[in-house]
């Protein structure tokens, strides 16, 4: 698991020949540093525990979020969150 800003934590679960899959952490009032920017392919997020805020709405527990190549968004969580996230093309 490595620290990728203060907070939020990414520990990588699996890795094929192009797809990847991590769990990440975020603790509560952690906020990415910039912009996430989805390249080369997408990114699907599942949001197994908290609230995950994208920079424009919440998502709690149970939610999908589909961003697709080239999508942007700023992940941010005030209560703090548990993420699965799998790039199906790295």
């Amino acid at each position: 698991m490595r620290e990728l800003f203060p907070g939020i934590r990414l520990r990588p679960l699996w890795a094929g020949d192009t797809a990847k899959a991590f769990v990440l952490e975020m603790d509560p009032g952690s906020r990415w540093e910039g912009v996430d920017v989805h390249s080369p392919g997408p990114e699907e997020v599942f949001v197994v525990s908290g609230v995950f805020n994208d920079g424009e709405r919440d998502y709690p527990a149970g939610s999908f979020i589909h961003a697709p190549a080239g999508s942007s968004h700023v992940p941010q969580s005030a209560e703090g969150c548990t993420l699965f996230l799998f790039y199906p093309e790295g």
